[in-house]
C-alpha cells in the first residue's frame, strides 16, 4: 500500500477532517461543521475514497491552505453509509440533529435521492458528490451536486450514433441505471432513434443470458451503463457473446483500476468520460495533483475538490444561514479541476466540460475530444421543492 504524499498545507487540513466514521466527534468552539455521508466502504467505496481525496485537497485550495472561513476553521465529520440509502438518511438525521448546517458525499443515486428530502424539509444545503441520478437536479432548492448527471454522459455519447437508428442500453436495475435509460431516450430518442433497455438486477454476477440478449437484439449502438466491482465480469461476457465485434458499444470511462477490465476489446470502445487525469490542465489540477497518491488523479476526485469549492463559497455568504448559502451558490462559476464550472440558478444542474477519450492500453488514455459545457447542458428540470 502507497502513503500519501500530502503538503504542508494540505496537511494542516487534514488535521481538521480525521473524524472518520462517527457524526459524535468532537468539535471546536467556533469551528464551522460539515458533514460528509458517503461510500467509505460498500460496492462503492473506492468511489467514497476519491471523492474524499478531492474533497481534503479542494478544502485546502479553496481557503489557501488555512482550513477556515474568516477565522472560523472548518470542521469535517466523515461518516460512513456503506452505500445504504438507510443507513444515509440515519446519518444525516443525525449531523442535522446535532446542528450541522451543511452536508455533502452521497457517492450513491439512491442514496442521493433519500438525502435530498431531508435538506428541504430541514433547511440544510447539501451538496450531493459522484452520484449521477439527473432526478437529483431540481430535487429541491436545498439540494445542489459537484459532479456530472446522467443526462450530460448521454449528451457526450449523441455523436457516436451517427445515421444509426436502433439504441440498446444496458444498465443496472437502479436508480442510476433508470436516470441512464430516460437520459438516451430523452437524447438519442428525440433525435429519432429506437430507444430500448435491458435493465439487469444489481446482484448479478453472470452476465452471458443479458448478452446474448443484446447480441440477438442487433442494435447499431449499444449505450453502457456501467458502476461497480462487477464490471470485468459484465464486459468479459460482452466481449466473449461477440458484443463488442457486431456493433458499436459506447460507454463511460470508469476509474483507472477498472480499466483493464475491459478486456480485449478495450480498443473498440467509444468512451465518453467524465474526467481523467490530464484531461485539463490549470491551478485546480495542480493543486489536487499535489495532494493525491503518486499525483494521479482519477475520475472522481473532481466531485469532492468542487463539493468544497461549493460548500466553501456557500460559507463564505454565512456560515450559519442556509438560505443564503443557497442563494450564494445559484448562479456560481469558478474554476475548477474540470474547467469552468457553473451552478445553473433554476435548478442546480451544475455544467460542466465532457470529455470523448479512447484506450491505448491497460493503464493508457488518449483524449478524442473535448464536450463543451454548453453542448452538455441538460434541459433544465423543474424545481420540486
Amino acid at each position: 500500500m502507497k502513503y500519501l504524499r500530502i503538503p504542508a498545507a494540505v496537511a494542516a487540513v487534514a488535521l481538521l477532517t480525521t473524524a472518520c466514521g462517527s457524526p459524535q466527534a468532537a468539535t471546536t468552539d467556533g469551528a464551522i461543521r460539515v458533514g460528509i455521508v458517503y461510500s467509505q466502504s460498500g460496492p462503492l467505496a473506492t468511489y467514497g475514497a476519491q471523492y474524499a481525496e478531492g474533497f481534503k485537497a479542494g478544502l485546502s485550495y479553496a481557503t489557501g491552505g488555512t482550513g477556515k472561513v474568516g477565522d472560523r476553521a472548518v470542521e469535517v465529520t466523515w461518516t460512513d453509509d456503506a452505500g445504504d440509502p438507510v443507513k444515509a438518511v440515519a446519518a444525516a438525521k443525525d449531523l442535522i440533529g446535532k446542528g450541522y448546517k451543511v452536508l455533502g458525499g452521497s457517492t450513491s443515486s439512491g442514496v442521493a435521492l433519500q438525502v435530498a428530502p431531508l435538506a428541504a424539509e430541514n433547511k440544510v444545503l447539501f451538496v450531493s458528490g459522484p452520484a449521477a441520478s439527473d432526478a437529483i437536479t431540481g430535487a429541491n432548492r436545498y439540494t445542489f451536486r459537484s459532479g456530472r448527471q446522467s443526462y450530460q454522459d448521454v449528451l457526450t455519447a449523441k455523436s457516436y450514433l451517427g445515421d444509426g437508428k436502433k439504441v440498446l442500453v444496458f444498465a443496472p436495475d437502479s436508480a442510476f441505471g433508470k436516470s441512464n435509460v430516460d437520459a438516451v431516450t430523452a437524447v438519442l430518442g428525440g433525435a429519432g432513434a429506437t430507444v430500448t433497455s435491458i435493465a439487469v438486477p444489481a446482484n448479478a454476477t453472470d452476465f452471458t443470458p443479458f448478452a446474448s440478449q443484446i447480441k440477438a437484439a442487433a442494435p447499431d449502438l449499444v449505450f453502457v451503463a456501467w458502476a461497480g466491482t462487477t464490471a470485468g465480469a459484465m464486459w468479459q461476457a460482452l466481449d466473449q457473446q461477440g458484443v463488442l465485434s457486431s456493433t458499436k458499444v459506447v460507454t463511460g470511462l470508469d476509474i483507472r483500476a477498472s480499466w483493464a477490465g475491459f478486456g480485449a476489446g478495450a480498443t473498440k470502445l467509444n468512451l465518453l468520460a467524465h474526467y481523467f487525469d490530464g484531461a485539463v490542465d490549470n491551478a485546480a489540477y495542480q493543486a489536487l495533483k499535489a495532494a493525491v497518491p503518486d499525483g494521479r488523479t482519477d475520475l472522481f476526485h473532481p466531485d469532492g475538490f468542487a463539493a468544497a469549492q461549493m460548500i466553501v463559497h456557500a460559507l463564505q455568504s454565512s456560515p450559519d444561514d442556509a438560505d443564503k448559502m443557497v442563494a450564494a451558490l445559484e448562479g456560481h462559476s469558478f474554476d475548477s479541476v474540470k474547467g469552468k464550472l457553473t451552478v445553473r440558478p433554476e435548478d442546480h444542474a451544475l455544467l460542466q466540460p465532457m470529455f470523448q477519450a479512447r484506450l491505448t492500453g491497460p493503464d493508457a488514455v488518449t483524449a478524442a475530444g473535448t464536450v463543451t459545457a454548453g453542448d452538455a447542458t441538460p434541459p433544465a428540470a423543474t424545481m420540486k421543492g
